[in-house]
């Protein structure tokens, strides 16, 4: 009885598969359309697709890099994404040398420029390629204008941590007073500053070189103890968990359309995406930031760094008011510190990085404060 049982299989369910393998296709062709509609450059709309790697093409942008095309041995390969997208979001841009270090540094203007010298700092886990668009309106209203990759960021040089840089604000601070000497930039000077972690050790080294700076513009930024620390960053804090998430090839534009009422478009998308394919430096980098910086303690010196009587240079903060990070009450709180050096202009329709969802409002507020 046992073995006439096991000859005898049940008949397999062909029809249930066929009709299962059909409705994927359909909702394949769903998410392709999504795909091409936010790549234009419209807002985010929720519409679900197809998406056989959820962990990484939960935003458009993402789907339009990972999900496989028609013909995957075509383009749906790392190689031939980077092949593609290489020599892409240098503008304005070359590598500058200082010390053991390669930084990346674009520059816009000439040192005759009549109005001054505004260096541009950005935050984590972005590059300076989010200025691009400032730098240059701001260089044909006069200024000389630098904006470099930090040390583990954009296009600079992303050493091993332990193997001569570890990641730390006084290393950071360090390579930064020798990138300006290098690139012989007079002081004072006017400073732009953007983002968390290297975002907010620009901040501390402007408290600490008060003389250098002439004046100060901060964009979406964390200025107070109560500013809340992002998901990513916790995550990348969790042991194993955060060396996986580190590696996640779309995590700079991620965490940019996350902070922002707007989709990046494909070719904006691919430069920000573009160190974090090239290698595991990038991710590794940013894990190593991410790890060292004492997020409550970098807060307060801010804080108390920029309140009445400690700072008397004028600042100027420029808030895109739909920054899912941060909400507009950081920077009234920050302001309130110190109501006679501190001015804020809020910018309606900008998300985290103002630079990148509206470069033109930020250019008219900075033009008419420097």
């Amino acid at each position: 009885m046992a073995t006439n049982l096991l000859l005898t299989p049940q008949p397999l369910a062909f029809s249930k598969f066929s009709v299962s393998t059909k409705k994927v296709a359909i909702n394949s062709q769903r998410a392709t359309r999504f795909v091409a509609k936010a790549s234009g450059g419209e807002e985010k709309n929720d519409e679900k697709g197809f998406t056989p790697f959820g962990f990484v093409t939960d935003n458009p942008s993402s789907r339009s890099a990972i999900q496989l095309p028609e013909s995957p041995a075509e383009d749906g390969n790392v190689g031939q994404m980077l092949y593609r997208i290489e020599d892409k979001g240098k503008e304005y841009g070359s590598y500058i040398k200082s010390g053991k270090l390669r930084w990346f540094v674009r520059e816009t203007g000439s040192p005759e420029s009549r109005r001054g010298t505004v260096v541009f700092l950005h935050g984590a886990p972005t590059q300076s390629y989010s200025y691009r668009v400032v730098m240059s309106q701001m260089s044909d209203a006069g200024f000389h204008c630098f904006a470099p990759d930090w040390i583990g960021f954009g296009f600079s040089d992303k050493p091993q941590p332990g193997y001569g840089f570890d990641y730390t604000e006084k290393e950071f601070h360090e390579a930064l007073d020798k990138l300006l000497d290098v690139l012989e930039v007079k002081s004072p000077f006017f400073l732009v500053v953007q983002g968390f972690v290297v975002g907010s050790y620009g901040l501390t080294w402007a408290l600490k070189n008060p003389s250098k700076i002439s004046k100060l513009a901060i964009l979406n930024t964390p200025l107070t103890v109560s500013s809340p620390v992002p998901g990513l960053f916790q995550q990348l804090r969790i042991p194993l968990f955060g060396e996986f998430t580190s590696q996640n090839a779309v995590i700079a534009e991620r965490f940019i359309e996350a902070g922002s009422p707007y989709v990046l478009k494909l070719e904006k998308a691919d430069v920000y995406r573009l160190p974090y394919l090239a290698s595991s430096g990038p991710g590794f980098a940013l894990l190593e930031a991410a790890r060292k910086i004492n997020f409550r303690d970098i807060s307060s010196q801010i804080a108390d760094g920029f309140a009445s009587g400690r700072w008397d240079k004028p600042v100027l903060v420029a808030w895109g008011l739909a920054d899912k990070y941060l909400p507009q009450t950081i920077a009234e709180e920050f302001r309130k510190q110190n109501l006679s050096s501190v001015e804020l202009k809020l910018i309606e329709g900008a998300g985290h990085m103002p630079q990148e969802d509206w470069p033109e409002k930020v250019v008219d507020a900075l033009r008419m404060f420097f």
